[in-house]
């Protein structure tokens, strides 16, 4: 992953140190006085400021603790707090990511994943019974047969796709507005290398045969647990495919050049800044999309 890519993926930063050792000592983090705590609600954040996560001294009423690890700048410990109910103003990830502080900006990815696999865990896929959190948050314990059970990250590919013209794929989503265009993306299935998956999903979704997927950077997406894997490919000239939307998950498919992309900005919807796919646009466009919000 080139620095330049890097940079453009706000949750991607090495802010934080899991510290995975200190999962086994908890009551004396909780115990130190520099400890701090992210406080989660519905699945935002508490805020202190338009773009500034506020990391409180204490919180009570806490239903679940997940310690998140220390901060490289600063070395103090922090948990995420998830609570039902708290007074203050909550943001969300996917529209603040990109303006959060790369420490404040991965410490919400990881409490949000963290929080969306205790949700999902409260029972076990193995016997039905209720879990116990353990190990900081890192485990959960099968009431009933004492199987631990570990968080789970689903790897997902996203391609841009180019053409011999160097024109960029986009396509419009089923869920979204019409007039939205992001990258088709696609889950990496069992047995599979992320390079094929990157051409069969190109071509279920649209119908055009791709080559040479290179590898750009990953970012976490936890949305609710998502590992997105972006990638650069180009169509395969020695095969021949007609561009077709599946209908099912795509509904419009367009090719841009920069110059139409740019001029299509006031138009169009794109993937907002704190995305991996809004990363790869501006990867080929060769910097920002100025305009584009």
């Amino acid at each position: 992953m080139s620095q330049s890519f890097l940079a453009r993926l706000p949750l991607a930063a090495n802010a934080v140190d899991r510290d995975y050792l200190s999962r086994d000592s908890v009551d004396d983090l909780l115990a130190d006085p520099t400890t701090r705590f992210l406080v989660l609600r519905d699945g935002k954040a508490l805020l202190d400021g338009p773009s500034r996560l506020a990391l409180l001294e204490r919180v009570d009423d806490v239903e679940t603790l997940i310690y998140l690890g220390r901060a490289i700048d600063g070395g103090y410990a922090i948990f995420a707090a998830i609570v039902e109910d708290a007074e203050g103003e909550f943001g969300n990830l996917r529209t603040l990511g990109g303006t959060l502080s790369p420490l404040h900006a991965t410490l919400f990815a990881e409490a949000l994943a963290m929080a969306n696999w205790h949700r999902a865990t409260r029972f076990s896929p193995l016997s039905g019974a209720a879990t116990t959190s353990a190990k900081g948050g890192w485990v959960l314990i099968d009431d009933e047969t004492g199987a631990e059970l570990y968080p789970r990250t689903d790897m997902a590919i996203i391609a841009g796709v180019t053409d011999a013209d160097d024109r960029l794929l986009l396509g419009s989503n089923a869920q979204w507005e019409s007039n939205r265009f992001s990258l088709l993306a696609g889950f990496v299935e069992p047995g599979e290398s992320l390079e094929a998956a990157v051409m069969r999903e190109v071509f279920e979704e649209s119908g055009i045969r791709v080559t040479d997927p290179r590898y750009l950077g990953s970012q976490p997406w936890p949305f609710p647990a998502s590992l997105m894997l972006g990638f650069l490919a180009r169509v395969d000239s020695s095969q021949q495919s007609t561009l077709t939307p599946d209908g099912t998950e795509i509904l419009d498919l367009r090719w841009f050049s920069r110059a139409e992309l740019h001029a299509a900005l006031d138009e169009i919807l794109l993937p907002g800044p704190t995305s991996i796919a809004r990363a790869i646009i501006e990867e080929w466009y060769g910097g920002p999309l100025e305009g584009a919000p």
